[in-house]
């Protein structure tokens, strides 16, 4: 089982909130697969990440690849994470979310 920043789990909760107020309850239960799914990824190959989200490459940094982070795509969803042992989940983002205004 992989761990999550506070920061991630804000934003999962966040999210779940978000499905819950608009009744949206199978996309509640498709982030937790999608979680589910990017926890066994990372955990059987960190080192498999992308610099960047495919839709948003513009989010490469040189300090992040320093910090040792990552990013995967699993279901609809954009995962950061550190490549540190353990890794650890350190953000999660709707793939349809507009992430480079976050910035």
């Amino acid at each position: 089982m992989i761990r999550y920043t506070p920061e991630a789990e804000q934003q999962i909760d966040d999210l779940r909130i978000h499905y819950e107020k608009k009744e949206r309850l199978e996309a509640a239960r498709n982030l937790d697969l999608a979680l589910e799914e990017a926890g066994e990824r990372i955990i059987e190959n960190p080192g498999a990440g992308l610099p960047a989200p495919r839709p948003y490459p513009r989010l490469k940094r040189p300090q992040l690849k320093r910090l040792g982070r990552a990013w995967i795509k699993a279901g609809r969803y954009c995962i950061a994470y550190s490549v540190t042992i353990p890794p650890v989940i350190v953000g999660v983002f709707y793939e349809q979310a507009n992430i480079p205004r976050r910035f």
